[in-house]
């Protein structure tokens, strides 16, 4: 364990839950698009575009429904937004919920930073209520709990990522970040966090194991996301 680990500060979509990007990709097949459609459109103008927009909450779901079919139009695809929206509530990691026990049972503090958008029901912009109660039992676990869509600063703004340190009171050095994206990872590196890329949960707790020292029971190479 490095001995300066005194906090374990999450990502939500991707890591606590299957990525949404899985979710676009059965879309895009479907419909018979190239793979990695929606990220390409995401991509473009990633500060101002209309998913960057939504997630700080200055447009609402019905303005990114248009302004996400101009940019993808822009492209030469034709994806109504409201679509995309649909396909943002992932299914639940159990093994990654059972370390955030494990973290709190070992007097670790953990915090959760989540770009999301005013959408669906809950944080975690769930379709459903039972889908929702999940959710909402798993960010209780969190002491401090950030969302884009309610704070108008999302990941990679550095000023997110001190917004939970000063939140938690420890310093970035103290800290370890898991998530999805490499690009949310790297403000995080900066500021002198220990950042895990997440690619699948078995990587991602076997780092997470290395850097505290901890051990994540039941946790197996078998392990499925539980889809409710």
């Amino acid at each position: 364990m490095r001995p300066e680990v005194k906090a374990v500060l999450w990502d939500f979509g991707g890591v606590i839950t299957s990525s949404p990007f899985e979710a676009f990709n059965r879309y895009e097949a479907g419909r018979g698009l190239p793979k990695d459609t929606i990220r390409r459109v995401n991509a473009a103008n990633p500060d101002g575009n209309a998913w960057a927009r939504l997630e700080r909450s200055e447009i609402d779901a019905d303005a990114f429904n248009a302004l996400f079919a101009e940019e993808a139009a822009a492209l030469g695809h034709r994806i109504a937004g409201r679509d995309v929206l649909s396909l943002l509530a992932g299914d639940i990691r159990p093994a990654m919920v059972a370390a955030l026990d494990t973290l709190k049972a070992a007097g670790l503090r953990i915090g959760c930073i989540t770009n999301n958008a005013k959408v669906g029901r809950g944080a975690g912009m769930a379709a459903d209520a039972e889908k929702a109660a999940a959710v909402a039992a798993i960010l209780a676990r969190f002491e401090y709990v950030i969302e884009s869509a309610k704070v108008g600063v999302r990941k990679p703004d550095p000023r997110i990522y001190r917004m939970m340190c000063d939140a938690l009171g420890v310093a970035p050095e103290a800290c370890v970040y898991l998530d999805d994206l490499g690009i949310n990872c790297k403000p995080a590196a900066a500021m002198g966090m220990a950042a895990i890329k997440v690619t699948d949960e078995r990587q991602a707790l076997a780092d997470l194991a290395r850097l505290t020292g901890l051990q994540f029971p039941g946790f197996s190479a078998k392990v499925q996301t539980r889809a409710l």
